[in-house]
């Protein structure tokens, strides 16, 4: 038999990396497969999750580190295939707990079956956390070189998986990522001479990837647009693809006919064409009509309420933001629009429209007179130096997600002050921007977005905003229309006889008298005129302050357009449960303070009592841990504010939310990776002190010149070439991800110094503080914004650089 106890003379930094690679690529990928089968708030739940299990690894090493060093091949190889196996088993049983998010709060056993997925999720990335862990614990003297491995097998992985994705489904992608987890310790055990535990690995790689496809196929949540569309008699999913953007899929029903025209009018006479479904992650429903080059089947497309500007407009140049499956297209041509460009983030919806399936819906991407443009809608419109009579932001989500508050979570730079100043911006005299949303009751978005674009005349210095405002809505759709100069008497005319020829009820237009408001789709009171006139008024902000719904404008620097969610509404909320009181509430936010407040009491519960253990077997182990406490909680906490700020900063700079996260993510880690193996020049402790206060001082200057300067410099340079974009964002963010890095292996090296066994404790310390920084960044920048988040992260990094470690600061003896 071989000998499995052989220690390496050398740390395995191939291994150390490939296993870093895979846990990021896992904790990435996690987050796409929770956003395909539940929604996207999950993604934090994602995070929150990976970053547990690195913390609870960090606990258990520091309470059964003699016997894992002493097997250390062993142990290494060990955790490292669990996590392999794992990564795909784990997620296959998450799939059938049988979770649904919308019944969380009068449903005792979802709180459970969360429970669980948590529990079943936490496995593999706890497993490779004790591999990685356990390398700092054996080798002490290599760790800003182990360091600078693992942060830089990271940032491969980060960059991998969006590759992955690129070509293979997200499915598949989990395997693969299982098998690289597999190879890592493989690797260990075949380079340690343990040759039956390397072949052991190997056949249970050959097992994950004999399993049928049936088992490891994706099963979306059965309250998702899709699922609920497939349960209806005769619908078939015809065409799906898939990318880092999102599972595309195309569902026809011939027994059944689709009917997708959000808002349409109760008086119209005409009904849509055969159409075909398009969802986007399982929702977002957008409609291909079919288009055989008659206008006449497409007449319904003047009884929505997007269909008021085609009204107020004579042959319009039209910017639609957001084309999906081509209607708004369609719905320009047929009234008027002399010319449109249609611009789509998702290059796969634009190919399945106009290829695929270009003999139905008539290939509106490429009619005479249609530009398209592939790209994200804001960047683009800070990019160009078009003008357009009209620009038409499409509406992007479905009823059901914005009804119950799913994407409160969600970043959005489309509906920001910020962003509806650009599209001003780039109308031409007399121009019209034209918004349409879901109607909400008790009206939640509709207001929200009047305010924002109140918000976003005065900031361009309009003197009478109300005049430049008009908004009519529908039975389940409102349309704002926007101006730089104000309505004219002709034009209010025209809305006002577009709308009562359509049943559609007037919201606000100048001179509106009260009695014009709610006489078609009747509310017990006019509440949208209501609230558009206090908006209106001079008690606007004590009206948005005790309003039951947080309707604040989004700023770019807090994006939040869909977050709704105000504790003062809860308790209402909660004694109307039993009368269906609970749709009102808007869930993305709850979920994520519940995941947060769940990280706290982990977080405590696996730091303070594997420390209280160890200070029981090692008497001198409380001198100084007060101070390594300090250190690295501040350490953990400051990363994630700081990474996840620039994450969301360049997202709107690169246009491209995976260009984003793809550039983002692998730059910051290897550029820590870099400083981390920089660091090592540092060694003595008055080095490291002063190394650490330095590299402090240069990212608190570094986070808080880039948080207030990038902002208006990325407005300016928006026009750039994509890879020029790219290249500066790394040049911008190499020397603030170097000075990052090297913090954390300068006070851990300090530690393993004078106190080894402390080394998995501080790491621990490290990984929980993520976990909580990770969702405590997102829940302090919808209510202070990023500037803030930075402010903090850096006040932290200060404090950290404060609490260093001094020579003698833990007095414990070497385990």
């Amino acid at each position: 038999m071989s000998d499995s106890n052989t220690t390496p003379l050398r740390p395995p930094y191939p291994a150390i990396a490939l296993l870093s690679a895979a846990a990021l690529a896992y904790e990435i990928l996690l987050m796409r497969l929770f956003s395909i089968i539940q929604w996207h708030h999950f993604a934090y739940m994602m995070i929150s999750v990976a970053l547990l299990g690195y913390g609870a690894a960090g606990a258990m090493v520091t309470l059964a580190q003699n016997p894992l060093r002493a097997h250390f091949t062993a142990a290494f190889a060990t955790a490292a295939g669990l996590f392999g196996a794992t990564a795909l088993l784990a997620f296959l049983a998450a799939q059938q707990t049988g979770f649904n998010a919308l019944e969380i709060l009068w449903d005792p056993r979802q709180l459970g079956r969360l429970a669980l997925i948590y529990l079943l999720l936490l496995v593999p990335f706890f497993c490779a956390a004790v591999a990685l862990c356990l390398s700092f614990t054996q080798f002490p003297a290599h760790i800003p070189r182990l360091y600078a491995a693992d942060i830089l097998g990271a940032a491969a992985g980060g960059l991998g998986v969006v590759i992955l994705l690129l070509t293979v489904r997200p499915e598949t992608a989990l395997q693969l990522i299982a098998l690289i987890g597999l190879a890592a310790g493989a690797l260990v055990a075949w380079r340690g001479a343990a040759r039956r535990t390397a072949v052991g690995l190997a056949v249970t790689a050959a097992v994950l990837l004999a399993l049928p496809a049936s088992w490891i196929a994706l099963k979306p949540s059965p309250y998702k647009e899709l699922s609920q569309t497939l349960n209806v008699m005769g619908a078939r999913v015809v065409a799906e693809t898939s990318s880092p953007l999102g599972v595309v899929t195309v569902v026809e029903n011939r027994e059944i006919p689709f009917r997708h025209a959000p808002g349409l009018s109760l008086l119209a006479t005409t009904e849509p064409p055969p159409q075909l479904a398009l969802f986007t992650d399982g929702d977002g429903l957008s409609a291909i009509n079919q288009f055989d080059g008659r206008w006449e089947p497409l007449a319904y497309l003047d009884f929505l309420t997007s269909a008021l500007p085609y009204h107020l407009l004579e042959r319009p140049a039209t910017l639609i933001l957001g084309a999906g499956g081509g209607a708004d297209i369609l719905q320009a041509l047929a009234l008027g629009a002399r010319r449109v460009d249609a611009v789509e983030l998702n290059p796969q919806v634009v190919k399945l429209v106009q290829e695929q399936f270009g003999a139905f819906s008539g290939r509106p991407y490429s009619l005479p007179g249609v530009r398209a443009h592939l790209g994200e809608a804001r960047g683009f419109v800070e990019a160009t130096d078009q003008r357009f009579d009209l620009i038409q932001v499409a509406l992007l989500d479905a009823f059901a997600t914005a009804a119950a508050g799913l994407h409160g979570l969600a970043e959005s730079y489309l509906y920001t002050v910020e962003a509806l100043q650009a599209y001003l911006n780039r109308l031409n005299p007399d121009g019209m921007l034209a918004i349409t949303r879901w109607v909400t009751l008790p009206p939640r978005d509709a207001l929200k977005l009047f305010g924002t674009a109140l918000a976003a005349l005065e900031a361009n210095g309009a003197d009478d905003p109300g005049a430049r405002l008009v908004m009519i809505r529908g039975w389940n759709t409102a349309t704002l229309l926007v101006k730089n100069e104000p309505f004219t008497t002709g034009e209010i005319a025209a809305l006002q006889t577009f709308a009562a020829a359509r049943a559609f009820d007037l919201v606000w237009h100048p001179g509106m008298s009260p009695e014009a408001a709610n006489r078609y789709n009747r509310l017990d009171r006019p509440h949208f005129y209501e609230g558009a006139a206090a908006l209106l008024s001079p008690e606007r902000a004590a009206f948005v302050d005790r309003y039951k719904f947080a309707i604040r404008p989004a700023t770019d620097d807090r994006p939040y357009f869909f977050h709704f969610f105000r504790w003062e509404t809860l308790p209402e909320v909660l004694t109307l449960k039993d009368r269906g009181g609970l749709a009102l509430l808007d869930w993305g936010y709850p979920v994520v303070i519940a995941t947060l407040v769940q990280a706290l009491v982990a977080s405590f519960a696996l730091t303070l009592l594997p420390l209280w253990l160890f200070r029981r077997r090692e008497p001198t182990a409380g001198r100084g841990v007060g101070r390594v406490a300090l250190y690295f909680t501040a350490l953990g906490l400051a990363f994630m504010f700081v990474e996840i700020v620039f994450i969301q900063k360049f997202i709107l700079f690169l246009s491209h939310p995976v260009y984003a996260i793809a550039v983002v993510l692998t730059a910051f880690l290897l550029f820590a990776g870099l400083g981390s193996r920089w660091s090592n020049r540092f060694a003595s402790a008055g080095t490291a002190r002063r190394a650490v206060g330095w590299a402090a001082l240069v990212i608190a200057g570094l986070a808080l010149s880039y948080a207030l300067a990038l902002p208006p410099l990325f407005r300016h340079l928006m026009g750039l070439a994509e890879y020029i974009k790219i290249g500066l964002s790394v040049l911008l963010i190499a020397p603030l991800a170097w000075a990052m890095g090297m913090l954390f292996p300068l006070g851990l090296a300090r530690l393993a110094a004078r106190a080894p066994a402390l080394v998995p404790w501080a790491w621990a310390l490290n990984g929980f503080a993520s976990v909580v920084g990770a969702v405590l960044a997102t829940v302090l920048a919808i209510h202070f914004g990023f500037i803030a988040v930075v402010g903090v992260a850096v006040a932290l990094y200060l404090l950290a650089a404060a609490g260093f470690p001094e020579s003698g600061s833990a007095g414990v003896p070497t385990a």
